[in-house]
């Protein structure tokens, strides 16, 4: 038992170890050792909030099925780290080479469906938006659809909302500014929202990508940076499985700077850096 002398709350390694089980159950999330302190920071908000005495008393809320609490408990524990164009060179190939080939490979169904498997609060989808907008000529109509998925629900009204302060914007190009965004004025000065028409083609929900998906596959471009490093290989391999039966062939999957696929899955070739086609 290790307890730190300044905390309000007792915090076992019994009380860690059934939290971890219960992360595991709940998101496929595996944490680690080091996440001890980050577990107890985020949860002892929790156990204010509902006025509890214990962590065995919180898990026993868990436990019970409490549905809200559940949404709660899977709020404080995932990470939710992004900006516009993150991963920069991703967008590059989007607009270079994905969007170009699926344009020609569509052309009868003039249909694009785009799968962001962790839209946090809405930087990553929005960037996929303007980048496949920007990538199609003008004087075409296409079907486009992005649906942009996340386990955690407040950070998807803030996606769904659209306002970002003028800060998270600053490092985009300003005539994508200029164009994508609507700066704010009076009282909403110091923020700017999303066009209309990037909102247009994004379905924001929620889904946990261990339980049941979206239906609006096949994909022809698949994001999932930066969600499997909290997964251990076994979920990963089922993951990424299930991504490749969800996406066209030859489509692209784009995953996070310090993911692989090696020993993972057989499904793809890495055809550029953390980008891959799938066979």
């Amino acid at each position: 038992m290790s307890v730190a002398p300044n905390r309000d709350f007792l915090f076992t390694d019994k009380d860690f170890n059934n939290i971890r089980y219960l992360v595991k159950k709940h998101t496929g999330i595996s944490l680690s050792d080091q996440k001890k302190n980050m577990v107890y920071s985020r949860l002892s908000r929790r156990l204010r909030s509902l006025e509890l005495q214990s962590f065995k008393e919180y898990c026993c809320i868990i436990e019970s099925g409490d549905s809200q609490e559940l949404v709660n408990f899977t709020n404080s524990i995932t990470t939710n780290l992004t900006s516009f164009f993150r991963e920069n060179h991703h967008f590059e190939f989007l607009s270079s080479t994905a969007i170009p080939e699926v344009l020609k490979r569509n052309i009868d169904t003039r249909k694009i469906r785009i799968w962001c498997c962790a839209s946090s609060t809405g930087e990553e989808p929005y960037s996929i938006a303007m980048t496949v907008l920007e990538s199609i000529p003008r004087n075409q109509s296409w079907d486009i659809k992005i649906t942009a998925t996340d386990l955690d629900s407040n950070v998807l009204a803030t996606a769904k909302q659209g306002i970002y302060p003028d800060d998270r914007i600053s490092g985009i190009n300003k005539n994508r500014i200029k164009q994508w965004f609507w700066k704010g004025k009076g009282k909403h000065e110091g923020s700017a929202k999303v066009n209309p028409s990037l909102q247009n083609i994004i379905d924001f929900r929620q889904a946990n990508l261990l339980e049941k998906w979206p239906d609006d596959g096949p994909f022809d471009i698949v994001f999932c940076r930066n969600v499997v490093i909290y997964f251990d290989k076994p979920t990963q391999r089922v993951l990424f499985e299930r991504i490749a039966n969800a996406m066209y062939d030859d489509s692209y999957l784009f995953i996070g700077h310090s993911e692989s696929l090696f020993k993972v899955s057989d499904r793809f070739n890495l055809i550029g850096q953390t980008i891959y086609k799938k066979l």
